[in-house]
């Protein structure tokens, strides 16, 4: 039996613990949604206030050589390679994961000019699902997107497939693909693979060179605390980067971009999946999410990942049983991200009330309460304080007064 005892010894014991002071974080809250918005960093507003005090409002647009602006897309994503398994040159941070996305499907479509299929899972998160529907809508040229259920990927993977897209953690549930295998797969029938990173950088390991992966996005505002509408990143392995050929090709991605030619010459490199302008505040935000992370051993944070999720899970069993919820995540927790899901009838009710309470997850439909799992930032007897507070929902129908039933925008 798991008991807060037991917990507090485990916070005492843990080599994370001080990640805990990086982080501003309000008193009375058990924050369980930095899968969908990561914490503030205590170091990030008087980073932004430099950035706009001085770099702006004194550098003016000196800024972009004397601050090193220009150069701040290279330099994070390098730091983000360095996270996600990348080699030197191989990642950029720029715009947002769907326009990333667009631009890597347009690519990876023309490097298979003879095949028209994107095969995706049914239940990957439904933007990629739209920007793939969009491109191939918008080429006419017969391609299409084929969905099928996340176990019959590998054997769907045939001679019309061209790119296989897949978030490697699961945004609705926490399942993780074997990236290796599923890559392999994709790779022995011709097709290219993309991988959605957006619940994995910073989160989980990962290594795209190890795993042979082609494509990659990734964002900055979940697991690497970038900040709401942090900018993207994405990753192109050095092989297909001399052709690689994008939909969106802006002045950014120029070989000369300030010799301001009228035709476009793709800059070497990475460099050429730069499109416009990186929204400095925003980039300089994100750069200090990532130096966080790149401070924390990712074997350590995933290890104190895979005992948070699999004592949350176990708690819930053991403190809410009889209340109709049900694990919709994988049962092994090396199976699944850093997230622990339950499927219940009443789940968008349930989590109002619960954060109401203070205790701060996320809903999706049509009936998942979603908790992520942030080791830098959370404790072990957080868990069971979240967990006792699910069960006074419960046992009270606390979800059933008017205001926790009324839908909001954001879920």
């Amino acid at each position: 039996m798991i008991t807060r005892a037991h917990l507090e010894a485990l916070d005492r014991a843990d080599p994370l613990a001080p990640f805990r002071a990086l982080f501003t974080l309000p008193d009375g809250v058990v924050y369980l949604d930095g899968n969908s918005l990561g914490a503030l960093p205590r170091a990030t507003p008087a980073r932004v206030a430099e950035v706009v005090a001085r770099e702006w409002g004194e550098g003016l647009i000196r800024s972009w050589n004397d601050a090193g602006w220009i150069e701040a897309p290279a330099r994070i994503g390098a730091k983000i390679g360095r996270l996600i398994g990348a080699p030197a040159g191989t990642v950029t941070v720029a715009d947002s994961t769907s326009v990333n996305l667009f631009k890597l499907l347009g690519a990876a479509l023309d490097q298979r000019p003879d095949r028209r299929v994107i095969l995706s899972e049914r239940s990957n998160f439904p933007t990629d699902l739209y920007i793939a529907e969009g491109l191939a809508a918008l080429l006419g040229r017969g391609h299409t997107l084929r969905l099928v259920d996340a176990g019959e990927i590998p054997a769907a993977i045939g001679a019309d497939t061209a790119v296989v897209m897949l978030t490697h953690v699961n945004y609705h549930t926490g399942a993780m693909f074997d990236m290796a295998a599923i890559t392999r797969a994709a790779h022995a029938a011709g097709a290219l693979m993309l991988w959605d990173l957006a619940h994995s950088a910073g989160a989980v390991p990962v290594d795209l060179a190890a795993a042979d992966a082609d494509l990659a996005v990734g964002c900055g505002y979940k697991f690497l605390n970038g900040g709401p509408g942090a900018p993207a990143f994405l990753y192109v392995a050095e092989r297909l980067q001399q052709e690689a050929r994008f939909p969106l090709t802006g002045w950014l991605g120029h070989a000369a971009p300030f010799a301001f030619e009228h035709s476009y010459r793709p800059a070497p490199g990475i460099a050429r999946a730069v499109v416009g302008t990186p929204p400095m505040i925003s980039v300089a935000a994100l750069e200090v999410g990532v130096d966080i992370a790149l401070q924390a051993p990712m074997d350590g944070v995933r290890e104190k990942s895979l005992q948070q999720t699999r004592i949350f899970a176990e708690l819930v069993a053991q403190e809410c049983p009889g209340h109709g919820l049900r694990l919709a995540s994988p049962s092994d927790p090396a199976r699944r991200g850093s997230q622990v899901c339950f499927a219940h009838e009443h789940a968008y009710p349930i989590m109002q009330a619960l954060i109401a309470r203070g205790v701060i997850g996320d809903f999706r439909a049509p009936d998942v309460l979603r908790f992520g799992i942030t080791p830098l930032y959370l404790g072990y007897a957080e868990l069971w304080d979240a967990v006792q507070t699910l069960r006074a929902v419960l046992a009270g129908n606390e979800w059933q007064q008017p205001q926790f039933n009324e839908r909001r925008k954001v879920t």
